[in-house]
């Protein structure tokens, strides 16, 4: 997606191109089989869902052919990860390589001893608060709260009067791999009706697949993570510049 002349651009394919992600279901097998995959068009030249699909159908509500639509559908599915997770922008992150993103964006640190060491901020700690309880013995609990996030928002203090900057907070949290949005709901009006855009639900990703498989990969190096996550771009588009896959998944740590 790109500004020309003032107008939103949106990359994509043919709709009679044989290559056409045509489905919801064809573009989680492609994120399954290479392991991640951003939504939009970016520094790195076909990486993203974007330009693998038809511009035709983005934002037309229509369920069965809109990218924008999948994105939920996909979300709710807990087949894949999703959340802002490439330059603090969206894209997807298969069961396979979650782990290596685990490791290597939280640096080892689940996210209450971040916290202890000084690494993670007061205003992180109230969201994660919401998400990360401890039990009678005194063990980590994940929550499964699902809170929409315009309510998250005003219960841990943002807002006017209160914490600032609450957006980049939680897209900070999801860079991390702290949390994923796991679903989309409407606001509902003192009727009961559903009113507005869809608004995101945000969990800790041990919520959805469970403690060990999240952290699995804690056992090697981070940066050891960084270089399987680098390396694999590199092998998908060899002729992506170095500093334009560092920009997209980040800075080894």
């Amino acid at each position: 997606m790109s500004v020309e002349n003032g107008e939103w651009i949106m990359k994509g394919l043919d709709w009679d191109d044989p290559y056409r992600i045509r489905t919801c279901n064809e573009l989680v097998n492609w994120i399954n089989e290479i392991g991640f995959l951003p939504l939009f068009g970016n520094e790195v030249e076909g990486f993203s869902a974007e330009e693998h699909t038809s511009p035709d159908y983005w934002w037309s509500g229509y369920r069965q052919e809109d990218p924008w639509e999948w994105r939920e559908i996909i979300a709710a599915s807990g087949q894949v990860a999703y959340g802002k997770f490439f330059g603090n922008k969206a894209g997807f992150i298969s069961l396979e390589w979650l782990p290596y993103f685990a490791n290597c964006r939280r640096s080892g640190y689940d996210f209450d001893a971040r916290y202890q060491d000084g690494l993670a901020s007061r205003r992180e700690k109230k969201i994660m608060d919401f998400f990360i309880g401890e039990d009678e013995d005194g063990d980590t609990v994940f929550k499964d709260d699902r809170i929409l996030s315009t309510e998250l928002k005003k219960l841990a203090g943002f807002g006017k009067g209160g914490e600032k900057n609450y957006q980049g907070i939680v897209t900070g949290l999801q860079m991390q791999t702290y949390l994923v949005i796991t679903d989309f709901c409407r606001r509902k009006n003192k009727r009961g009706e559903d009113y507005g855009m869809p608004v995101s639900i945000m969990l800790p990703p041990e919520t959805i697949w469970g403690y060990d498989k999240v952290t699995s990969a804690y056992s090697e190096e981070p940066a050891e993570s960084w270089e399987r996550i680098f390396g694999q771009v590199k092998a998908l588009y060899p002729e992506a510049y170095d500093e334009d896959i560092i920009r997209l998944i980040g800075k080894r740590p």
